[in-house]
């Protein structure tokens, strides 16, 4: 059975949000989940819950890591964090993933110095799934764990992202390429024109640069920039979602015949927020650490908990890393070839 270490503590509704997502994970999934946090408020939130005979088991952490904390500070002074102690029982081959939706920079402190990189990869990378116009999802990376990257980087982003890609999404030959601003092959700055020389003479599906306007049409499934970038991106579009949606509503039930309307178009609306709803996709995985570790979204709900445990638990199952570090390392030696 998959073991998930679960910060508990870690999100804004924590540790509410996180043991009802548990509960449902460990129902609908079949995994074992320890629950990491202050063992009294860990459980007092348990007892709310019809949860006997599931597997679930708590383990004391007496600290907790805010999302003001300084991620340099919260690693060092707070060492008997429930990140901490989630790492550590991962470290340690007591659980096979950890998932956590507290400080971003903090998780991946922890998860770098603690769990430590694959032999193969220079840097891990945050991986985050955007839904499309055709239906599907498309993988950017990264998405703000490095803010400066070198050529060699992204080319390993764009190996994780495929490996990715293909694990949770079922994309047997997913469709590689650079974000830049111009499909054209000169198009770009040093960095993304060196990248895409390097992804043209790789075994990956390459299909070239594509512009911002292009991100969401469903033309590719792995997108590979720069974390400067990727994290700009990832904001705008989180805040153009909630822009929109909010907008949409209101026009809707803004007149008379709007909000009959709105009656016949509930249905739809529905199906609109659950397709770009973040809390279906559950958390972006940290690529290239020694355990598989996800990270979700601050504001995460008992929903998003449940659908981040199912893709930990899916990326162990589907042995990513063992994948990871076999590709990485056959890239490396075709390199020097």
């Amino acid at each position: 059975m998959i073991t998930i270490a679960l910060d508990a503590m870690g999100g804004d509704h924590a540790p509410r949000a996180e043991v009802e997502g548990a509960v449902l994970a460990a129902r609908q999934y079949g995994v074992r989940i320890l629950l990491v946090g202050v063992e009294s408020k860990v459980r007092a939130e348990l007892n709310r819950q019809s949860w006997r005979g599931l597997p679930l088991e708590v383990v004391n952490a007496t600290e907790v890591i805010t999302m003001d904390d300084s991620p340099s500070l919260a690693f060092r002074k707070k060492r008997d964090s429930s990140v901490h102690v989630g790492a550590k029982l991962v470290r340690q081959g007591q659980a096979d993933a950890i998932v956590s939706a507290g400080n971003t920079g903090a998780v991946m402190a922890v998860a770098r110095f603690i769990l430590g990189t694959l032999p193969s990869v220079d840097r891990p990378a945050l991986a985050a799934p955007f839904p499309t116009a055709k239906g599907g999802a498309a993988v950017l990376l990264d998405v703000g764990a490095n803010v400066d990257s070198r050529p060699e980087h992204l080319e390993q982003f764009a190996i994780m992202g495929e490996i990715y890609c293909r694990t949770i999404f079922g994309v047997r030959r997913p469709r590689v390429a650079v974000l830049s601003i111009g499909e054209e092959e000169m198009k770009g700055n040093e960095l993304t024109r060196e990248v895409s020389n390097r992804l043209k003479h790789s075994s990956l599906n390459f299909v070239g640069n594509v512009e911002g306007k292009d991100f969401f049409k469903g033309n590719v499934d792995v997108i590979v920039c720069d974390g400067f970038v990727g994290n700009i991106v990832l904001k705008i579009s989180e805040g153009l979602v909630e822009h929109v949606g909010g907008m949409l509503k209101k026009a809707l039930q803004s007149s008379l015949s709007a909000q009959v309307g709105y009656v016949f178009s509930r249905h739809a609306f529905a199906e609109f927020r659950k397709k770009i709803d973040y809390s279906e996709y559950g958390g972006v995985p940290l690529l290239g650490v020694r355990g598989i570790t996800i990270i979700g979204h601050g504001r995460s709900n008992s929903n998003a908990i449940k659908n981040a445990i199912r893709v930990a638990s899916e990326l162990c199952r589907a042995k990513a890393n063992e994948k990871i570090e076999q590709e990485l390392s056959a890239a490396v030696a075709s390199a020097r070839a």
